[in-house]
């Protein structure tokens, strides 16, 4: 039997029949969303191929059994969203896709339209609302009434019941994505519009809780960010198709988020890596900041967003000027204060080695948080001890509660100073970095000071080391005096780096690329000793031509 008979078959169930003469009818849709967001091709022919890829999993649909796939890892998370919806209609007509959509979304009714079980948590029904939504016209295609009504009203019952258990999602992202969907809801199901200024109210609350007035996340995250921009985008489309006006509250939120998340893209147009996250999909990102319908310019002086961004004529440098997120506003959070990405045109030259981000699971568990650790990122570890502790459970304990910024820009450079006290309860020193770039993007000099600070005074001198993670492909040769070393890459010119006061290395190291697989590359290393009086450790990036 053929794949596509196979899910006729198995969505003709009598359930369907009872979920159709749910809710009020007749329910209808007033309007069709219009995602302007264009999805991963590659990613839909697999779909039409009979097998889902999310990150190192995958499955044969054929064999999807939704009772026993769970909600936890990230390709469950991926399936029961119904993002993939985008990537399909990215590949395919309307016809030849909805033939798998109707039939996926039919055996997802099967199993869980009846009943509140994980699989109706607030963040995955707001996801799958904004996508069933926006794609309507495939999940909708079928002359099959009990079948139309069954999904309609599902999609009524799942917005009555985000009106209810929206906060309870948890805050951030997943909160805010409850409530986009039930506002998405609101505006396109004739029985929804009672809701609307109540799911409004709910969305702006989910907001204001986890969005800095600068427009960045509270979990710091940047792959959470274009999240937020691609949710706030479909949110806008949702109101243009009931012709409804966006309010202004969430224009302003959507552009804010748009900058922050410009302010956190390096020159080759992928992330920086941050927070367990890593450089994500070129295409992916590029296609939610066109298609998201905001515009900002990137955000350089950043309040609680923390990323401050310099750059000059192609060369883009972003550094972590905050102390880690809050446990309860981060599924992970990283001990990265300080750290540096440095890119030059579309090369990242200085990278921190990232992590599994939404694919988390995809690395070794002991491999996971050793990426979270000061010495996975391109910042100065002292006595290899993480600027902020990073507990047993994996939550963050004590270490960086405050970080002193001063910036400043003239005829020759911006500059930037920041200064955090993860090492004053446990060694007496204060971590301070300063940095500047040349007006024309050819030189990064940077100086890092240990300063003395507090009560607590070393009676011995403890080992420090300052790491710069090369991108992939990035090659490094010492120079013969062992101060510095030829930068060479295949997407820019040579760069030299020379440093002072501390002795120069080069040793392997690894990335995380945008598919959360692990890549081998190098990093510079310098190390010296301190006492308690301090020291400080010069070094440059200087481009050679």
């Amino acid at each position: 039997m053929s794949e596509g008979h196979a899910l006729q078959r198995l969505a003709r169930v009598p359930l369907l029949q009872r979920l159709a003469t749910r809710g009020k009818p007749p329910l209808r849709l007033v309007a069709v969303a219009r995602d302007h967001v264009t999805g991963n091709k590659a990613a839909g022919e697999q779909l039409l191929g009979g097998r889902f890829v999310a990150g190192a999993e995958a499955m044969d649909l054929a064999e999807l059994d939704w009772s026993a796939l769970g909600t936890s890892s990230p390709l469950a998370v991926e399936l029961h969203g119904f993002s993939w919806l985008r990537d399909l209609a990215a590949a395919t007509t309307r016809e030849k896709g909805a033939a798998l959509a109707e039939g996926l979304a039919a055996r997802w009714l099967a199993t869980h339209g009846e009943k509140i079980d994980p699989a109706w948590a607030p963040a995955l029904w707001g996801e799958r609302l904004l996508f069933w939504l926006a794609y309507a016209p495939y999940l909708l295609s079928r002359r099959d009434a009990a079948y139309r009504k069954a999904l309609l009203n599902t999609m009524a019952r799942a917005a009555r019941h985000l009106a209810s258990v929206g906060d309870e999602a948890s805050p951030g992202l997943p909160r805010i994505t409850a409530w986009a969907g039930l506002t998405a809801s609101c505006l396109l199901l004739s029985s929804g519009t009672a809701r609307l200024a109540r799911a409004e109210g709910g969305l702006a609350r989910a907001l204001a809780s986890a969005q800095h007035d600068d427009g960045g996340l509270m979990s710091r995250s940047p792959a959470e960010q274009a999240m937020l921009v691609d949710r706030l985008g479909l949110l806008r489309s949702a109101y243009a198709a009931a012709r409804h006006d966006f309010p202004q509250g969430f224009e302003d939120a959507g552009a804010a988020a748009l900058a922050a998340l410009h302010g956190v893209t390096m020159g080759d147009g992928t992330l920086s890596s941050w927070q367990g996250g890593n450089e994500g999909s070129r295409a992916e990102l590029a296609a939610i900041v066109e298609g998201c319908g905001f515009r900002a310019r990137p955000l350089r002086v950043p309040r609680g967003w923390g990323y401050h961004r310099l750059s000059a004529l192609g060369t883009a440098l972003v550094i972590d000027a905050a102390p880690p997120p809050g446990a309860k506003l981060a599924r992970v959070g990283s001990a990265s204060t300080l750290a540096i990405e440095l890119s030059d045109g579309q090369q990242k030259l200085v990278v921190n080695c990232g992590g599994a981000g939404r694919l988390a699971g995809s690395l070794p568990e002991g491999l996971a948080e050793a990426l979270r650790t000061t010495a996975a990122h391109s910042t100065l570890t002292l006595a290899d001890t993480n600027s902020t502790a990073i507990l047993p459970d994996g939550s963050l304990g004590k270490g960086v509660t405050d970080v002193a910024v001063e910036r400043s820009e003239d005829n020759d450079a911006s500059r930037l100073e920041a200064t955090h006290d993860g090492y004053v309860r446990g060694f007496g020193l204060a971590h301070s970095r300063a940095l500047s770039l040349g007006n024309d993007g050819k030189e990064v000099r940077g100086l890092d000071r240990l300063i003395a600070r507090g009560r607590k005074k070393l009676r011995e001198d403890v080992p420090f080391a300052i790491r710069f993670h090369l991108g992939a492909g990035v090659e490094a040769s010492p120079t013969a005096d062992g101060l510095g070393a030829l930068i060479r890459s295949p997407g820019a010119p040579p760069w030299t780096f020379r440093c002072r006061g501390a002795q120069l290395g080069i040793e392997e190291s690894v990335v995380v690329d945008g598919a959360g697989q692990l890549r081998s590359t190098l990093q510079l290393v310098l190390v010296g000793e301190v006492s308690s009086l301090g020291g400080e450790i010069g070094w440059q990036f200087r481009r050679s031509s």
